[in-house]
């Protein structure tokens, strides 16, 4: 049977994609949890329509992505926090200081969901993070923890 997708699903398609599926999976998956319908001829113009858009706006967040890094590259982002001898932090510098920190010094509002911190930084000096804003932008952050 061949559907149009409504929204991304996972190991089948994206929005708009016209796909080929079984008549059970529409008819117990997709169907009930409004992910799909059955391809006609009005369907596929909308889904072309959809189609359309979405590249318009996945486009103008590309470039949105790329501008923010242009910005935020060559910056160095720098964090004060308290920090014993052999430069430990008595505590640790979190995702969402960072996000205050380069919201303040650089401008930029990004969401704390972009930021790829695997642990909570420990030690003072310079740390790159990895920011990825788009699928197709994904750029580095120094961030500089230097001692209060």
């Amino acid at each position: 049977m061949k559907v149009v997708l409504r929204s991304d699903v996972e190991g089948l398609g994206r929005k708009g994609e016209i796909t080929e599926v079984a008549d059970g999976y529409f008819r117990n998956f997709l169907a009930p949890r409004g992910l799909a319908l059955k391809a006609t001829a009005g369907v596929e113009q909308q889904a072309e329509a959809m189609r359309r858009t979405a590249a318009l706006r996945d486009a103008a967040s590309k470039a949105d992505a790329e501008e923010i890094a242009t910005k935020l590259v060559p910056q160095t982002v720098t964090i004060a926090a308290k920090a014993g001898d052999g430069g430990r932090l008595f505590g640790s510098v979190g995702v969402q200081e960072i996000v205050d920190a380069v919201d303040a010094q650089a401008g930029v509002t990004i969401d704390r969901g972009t930021l790829d911190l695997e642990a909570p930084i420990k030690d003072l000096g310079e740390h790159a993070i990895m920011c990825n804003l788009h699928p197709e932008v994904a750029f580095p952050i120094t961030v500089s923890v230097i001692e209060e």
